[in-house]
């Protein structure tokens, strides 16, 4: 009778075993999260210099894995511009986009159809940007280099981001400004997208505004050389650089802190300059009424 009673025992715990391995649960550790309940995320972003998509999906989903979030995959698809990935979240080719916190502001301010996704693991990847050029252009790194660390010393940068970044006004345009042109002098072609307002931005009449156009009329200035601004899709702008369509790409990023590697979108042939701006990562959904 003793016997009979424990047999009963042991099964019933069997079954309640079996039954709570079957629910996801185990007697210790994480929790497994079965593939129907991860959700894959497709992930708009800006086509990199050297960052294939899969190389960015690897290292999202590390940062994700990193912080105990085993709820999501992100899966990055590349656009040439900043148009087309709106009009990819809008028509659900993908789900978010992941911009810069200053673009993503521009955006919600001056198109209500967006918002921003709170995520604290991509708000803290931040990108130092700097200029990009040949690696055998030592000589035109170099004055670059002056002129950043100028600008940085007398205060000229900071006014620069306060201007034609921070202080943009909802559903204005950044200004505009003339790159001065000094006759007899040789020119830098620096390659703009054009299309990241309002770090990056060409008006729809072709005039490029915004914080670009006044970054690179100060350095035309303290070089003393003319500054011509070439409008190149992000996606070509390393093949311009390195068929010397162009001398220098306005923008190219360099992660900070331990987040993502340092040279994960340096080309081999390409210098950084030293970095003149820096913004956190941030990400842009469809607003669910929208």
């Amino acid at each position: 009778m003793k016997f009979k009673n424990f047999a009963k025992i042991l099964l019933s715990c069997l079954m309640a075993g079996a039954l709570f391995t079957g629910c996801g649960g185990d007697s210790g550790g994480d929790k497994p999260v079965s593939t129907s309940d991860v959700s894959q995320v497709k992930l708009g972003m800006i086509t990199h210099l050297n960052a294939t998509e899969n190389q960015l999906g690897e290292n999202y989903n590390k940062l994700v894995d990193k912080a105990g979030l085993k709820g999501a995959r992100y899966s990055p698809k590349f656009y040439d511009s900043l148009r087309a990935m709106q009009m990819g979240i809008e028509s659900g080719e993908v789900k978010e986009v992941s911009l810069y916190k200053c673009v993503t502001d521009y955006v919600v301010a001056n198109n209500d159809k967006f918002e921003l996704v709170a995520n604290d693991v991509f708000n803290n990847i931040k990108d130092s940007f700097c200029f990009a050029v040949r690696k055998d252009d030592a000589q035109l790194k170099a004055d670059l280099d002056k002129v950043v660390d100028e600008m940085t010393a007398d205060g000229t940068l900071v006014n620069l981001v306060s201007d034609y970044i921070v202080k943009v006004s909802k559903g204005q345009a950044p200004p505009k400004v003339d790159i001065p042109k000094i006759d007899g002098t040789p020119t830098i072609k620096v390659g703009i997208t054009g299309d990241l307002p309002p770090l990056d931005l060409i008006l729809p009449d072709n005039s490029p505004a915004g914080f670009n156009t006044a970054m690179l009329a100060e350095i035309a200035k303290r070089l003393g050389r003319n500054v011509e601004v070439v409008n190149i899709e992000s996606g070509a702008r390393a093949t311009a650089l390195a068929s010397k369509q162009i001398d220098v790409i306005f923008w190219a990023v360099v992660p900070k802190g331990d987040a993502l590697p340092a040279d994960v979108d340096k080309p081999e042939a390409v210098e950084f300059s030293a970095p003149y701006f820096e913004d956190s990562v941030a990400h842009v959904k469809l607003k669910a009424d929208k």
